[in-house]
């Protein structure tokens, strides 16, 4: 069974929104811990504006160690009710019964579905219990406003899994699911 796995930046006071904030602190630690995380997955799994994001920007992209091409050919579902059609390569949508096509995915063989960004998904997807682990990378400032990893009122428990620091300030926080309240 697959392993569901949302991979996101916040700051220290979790905000997750729009993150050009994190470009000042991003370095090679960073981009090598985000490919292990990418190569350790077949699936992303987006909702519509993260995805619109990463369609008019990824296919463009080219980098020697592979982390665009490993993104324009992964299978990728978005999840969108007002999305009518989808150009990015291996691309298709989920816009109903999405818990169940999501459950159906998880028992898939293969490996881990990434979920990268995508706030309102993400709170989807905490509140039916779908998600396995949560990869966050914590940023050294304090931005006030934004959309928030956790919505108020979420509960939920998690393990410490792995923590790792990096030179720029930046720690990743691995946590899987230890139950839910």
């Amino acid at each position: 069974m697959k392993k569901l796995i949302v991979s996101t930046y916040v700051s220290l006071d979790g905000i997750m929104d729009n993150p050009s904030w994190t470009v000042p602190y991003w370095n090679r630690e960073i981009s090598e811990f985000k490919y292990d995380e990418l190569l350790s997955s077949d699936t992303l799994l987006l909702g519509r504006v993260t995805y619109e994001n990463f369609a008019a920007a990824w296919p463009n992209m080219y980098d020697d160690e592979g982390f665009a091409d490993r993104m324009n050919s992964m299978k990728k579902y978005v999840v969108s009710t007002t999305l009518k059609e989808v150009h990015w390569s291996n691309s298709s949508i989920i816009d109903e019964n999405v818990v169940d096509k999501i459950e159906k995915l998880k028992e898939l063989p293969g490996k881990n579905i990434l979920v990268y960004g995508s706030a309102e998904l993400v709170n989807t997807l905490i509140n039916h219990r779908l998600v396995d682990e949560y990869h966050i990378l914590v940023y050294p400032i304090v931005l006030g406003l934004g959309k928030r990893l956790f919505k108020e009122k979420t509960c939920t428990s998690l393990k410490l899994i792995k923590t790792e620091h990096f030179d720029s300030g930046v720690v990743a926080l691995l946590y899987g699911l230890e139950k839910n309240i």
